[in-house]
């Protein structure tokens, strides 16, 4: 099976706490992507804070409270939230960079099998590249592509190298 991950596309890293400039282009692409996958191949993960967020390794590492569960800035961004409710898109809301694969609520919603992984959404060097890992490890066989067009960084120099970084793990890059 083919599948798409939508990686934490969620309006504190857009718009909010965490937010940069360009990261709004991406969302009617990320929608449309979607929607071209339709129902029953499309995962997205939320980063998902809870109150005490600074006091975690993260929290103290970088210290902006963001993506708090049940706050405006955790909800997904856009029209991408719409696409994502139309197409029923399975969610893994995920504490840390990469999804929790010793997780077995998270375990029992990923793909049984998959071919062929596609990755889009925020941010290219932080929680893009650990998904495509933690996918790729969980997935061996899979073909694992990222579509350089919906996905990106604060950090225009870390984005390419981040690019250039999946590439060498065999991660197939698209639009570049």
């Amino acid at each position: 099976m083919d599948c798409l991950f939508v990686i934490d596309y969620q309006k504190d890293f857009v718009d909010g706490a965490l937010g940069f400039s360009g990261a709004e282009k991406l969302d009617r692409g990320i929608a449309a992507r979607i929607r071209e996958y339709g129902p029953g191949r499309v995962w997205f993960t939320r980063d998902t804070h809870t109150a005490d967020y600074l006091n975690t390794r993260e929290g103290k590492l970088l210290p902006v409270i963001h993506c708090v569960k049940g706050t405006p800035g955790w909800e997904n961004y856009g029209e991408t939230a719409k696409a994502l409710e139309e197409v029923r898109a399975v969610g893994i809301d995920k504490a840390a960079f990469g999804m929790d694969l010793g997780d077995p609520a998270v375990l029992a919603v990923l793909p049984k099998e998959a071919e062929r992984i596609e990755l889009c959404g925020l941010v290219s060097n932080i929680c893009l590249i650990s998904n495509a890992a933690v996918l790729q490890s969980r997935y061996p066989q899979a073909r694992i592509a990222v579509d350089a067009r919906l996905t990106d960084s604060f950090d225009p120099v870390l984005h390419e190298k981040t690019l250039d970084v999946l590439a060498g793990l065999q991660a197939e890059i698209l639009n570049r």
